[in-house]
């Protein structure tokens, strides 16, 4: 049997490649990666990240699992939130990056109350109804199977716990649209060469973006992964877009 073809930026390739074209990408990026987000968003990813914890509910004594956490910044945010009495489970699929992530929150002095495990979104090695709270920033666009990925995180919930989901989506505007494809395309990749000696990588990213479903199809996926009152909060006109969803 055949298998399905998936996208990779712009390009199409097979599903079983997407997470190794992926890792590449990631382990080539991994030791400038921050610098670039604030280079990219001009500082912006920090409000975004703070907006969408603000909105996570996560409070002292709760469990949370942060999946694709990357280089930590979100797992910072939520180790601050839930105290010494709380947990965070740090996940990413890609070493490099949660080896960049560690070194981070050592640099930081946080560590007390996080976990780091080597994990696929698509398939947590948990056990089901752990957790207050799942989040996943900036990483859910580069998941090969996005409903599979969302079905495992819905499956992590405690009842009542809630997906969180942070991640760039479409600008509401079409000024606002043909703007950010102007800097993204023009600028991004070149910055990406500049900073990181790696123009493809980020050529890659700025692809993966407009491949992302939009905010109603992305809710609309999140509703049948069993997730209930979903619902999305636009940021800088669309460009970044939260989305929230409970399991009951």
């Amino acid at each position: 049997m055949n298998e399905v073809p998936t996208h990779f930026g712009f390009s199409e390739v097979a599903s079983a490649q997407k997470a190794v074209k992926v890792g590449e990408v990631f382990t080539s990026v991994s030791d400038r990666y921050d610098l670039m987000n604030d280079l990219m968003s001009l500082g912006g990813h920090r409000l975004w990240k703070d907006f969408a914890v603000a909105r996570s509910g996560v409070c002292s004594g709760h469990h949370v699992l942060d999946v694709a956490a990357g280089s930590g910044d979100m797992t910072t945010r939520f180790a601050k939130r839930v105290g010494a009495s709380g947990r965070v489970v740090m996940t990413d699929i890609n070493p490099s990056m949660l080896e960049c992530g560690r070194a981070r929150l050592l640099d930081r002095g946080i560590g007390p109350n996080i976990d780091l495990l080597l994990a696929d979104a698509e398939a947590l090695p948990f056990a089901p109804h752990r957790f207050d709270c799942v989040s996943i920033a900036f990483g859910l666009r580069n998941v090969t199977r996005i409903p599979k990925a969302l079905a495992s995180m819905t499956r992590m919930l405690k009842p009542g716990g809630r997906v969180l989901i942070l991640e760039f989506s479409h600008p509401v505007s079409d000024f606002l649209s043909r703007a950010y494809d102007l800097f993204s395309f023009s600028v991004i990749p070149p910055l990406g060469r500049v900073v990181t000696g790696d123009e493809p990588s980020y050529r890659y990213l700025v692809e993966s973006i407009r491949r992302h479903p939009n905010q109603d199809a992305l809710s609309e996926m999140m509703a049948a992964a069993g997730l209930e009152d979903v619902a999305y909060h636009n940021l800088s006109g669309g460009i970044v877009a939260v989305h929230t969803g409970f399991r009951y």
